[in-house]
């Protein structure tokens, strides 16, 4: 149960459902859709939060949720399908994902032409020798984790959507690239970034990899996996690299999750380290994706022990507000690509929408659990 600071709520919490609800309902009294931050953009930091108000409006179907999403996106685009967003890079993409829904349950056709306008922003990005995506036009040959989830689920499920199957084998390329470079064989784990030319600061002289395990970038990656294979077709020549990925993940995942807490921290590997923390939006995204993975059929069903574990933790973190507000504390705001100091010197903020967004839909996930 959550922690009380201040006034106790009004009603008891007592489902995930129930929880995941609160939280999106704090964002709703705090924002209206055109206010959602950063306002007047079309960006990954709003898609995130919507992404996981889906999840709860597919679960509830109560109608308000649904025309906050429908809210944000009318904001942004325009009566011809039009939408301000930063052309060049992946975050841009992300909040896409709420176009197919809305384009399914409306029919309007100005969202399926705006998704249409962010797959051609995808198709103008910069890439990789190899064919990878840059992450952003301004960090040249660099792939981020964070940008397997940013743009390849907004582009498998256009796929699925609009039946485009050759768009999965693009993306998968993509998780093969960050895989074949950024994985750490010896832990399971992966790298934040990768640099093809070696010339960044962080980069490494041999392997171009960043230094650090960072949490949320492999929640970023973790998650993108489990999307994948919900998405994928069951005879799909690339399901089967796909779920060994994922159930490696898993269990390097699991090694390191903190046992008291069931949380996990900001440097992944380095919780012995006095001025490491534990971080709630990664545990949010690792709990999301074990306790998918387990639904999926992909995952050893013991793995909800995990994923359980981590949600015990995420419970014993959130806490109200002297105004009765739930409040989910310990976000790491949005973050580059740098060394040990600079991850855990960046600062922690409370129902940031990186957070609330994972939290939903972990909590979402865990409610499945319970049916």
């Amino acid at each position: 149960m959550a922690h009380v600071k201040g006034s106790p709520p009004s009603a008891s919490l007592q489902t995930p459902l129930q929880y995941a609800a609160e939280a999106c309902r704090c964002i709703m009294n705090d924002f209206t859709p055109a206010e959602l931050p950063p306002a007047g953009r079309w960006h990954y930091h709003q898609g995130v939060f919507l992404c996981g108000m889906l999840q709860l409006w597919e679960e509830t179907k109560e109608q308000d949720y649904f025309d906050y999403i429908q809210g944000y996106a009318d904001h942004i685009i325009d009566r011809h399908g039009n939408l301000l967003c930063e052309r060049g890079e992946l975050d841009s993409v992300q909040a896409g994902l709420i176009l197919f829904t809305l384009h399914k349950e409306t029919g309007d056709e100005r969202y399926k032409t705006a998704a249409e306008r962010l797959l051609k922003v995808m198709n103008a990005l910069n890439l990789t020798s190899e064919g990878g995506y840059w992450h952003k036009d301004r960090y040249p040959n660099q792939m981020w984790l964070d940008g397997l989830y940013m743009g390849g689920a907004f582009k498998m499920k256009y796929g699925q959507m609009y039946g485009i199957p050759q768009l999965y084998d693009e993306v998968l390329l993509q998780e093969r690239l960050m895989r074949s470079h950024m994985k750490d064989e010896q832990t399971g784990l992966y790298y934040h970034a990768w640099d093809e030319s070696r010339e960044t600061a962080w980069s490494d002289d041999q392997s171009g990899c960043s230094p650090e395990f960072w949490g949320r970038a492999l929640g970023w990656y973790a998650l993108s996996l489990v999307e994948f294979l919900d998405v994928l077709p069951e005879n799909h020549s690339g399901r089967e690299d796909l779920v060994q990925s994922l159930q490696e993940l898993a269990k390097a995942l699991v090694s390191v999750q903190e046992p008291k807490s069931g949380l996990w921290y900001q440097v992944l590997d380095k919780g012995d380290l006095e001025d490491n923390w534990l971080e709630t939006s990664c545990s949010s995204l690792f709990v999301y994706t074990l306790s998918k993975g387990v639904r999926l059929g992909v995952l050893d069903p013991s793995f909800i022990d995990a994923a359980r574990s981590g949600y015990n933790g995420l419970l014993s973190t959130l806490y109200y507000s002297e105004s009765g507000k739930l409040v989910m504390p310990e976000i790491c705001i949005g973050t580059g690509v740098g060394d040990y100091k600079h991850y855990v010197e960046r600062p922690r903020c409370e129902n940031d929408l990186h957070g609330v967004g994972a939290l939903v839909m972990a909590f979402t996930e865990m409610q499945r659990h319970q049916n």
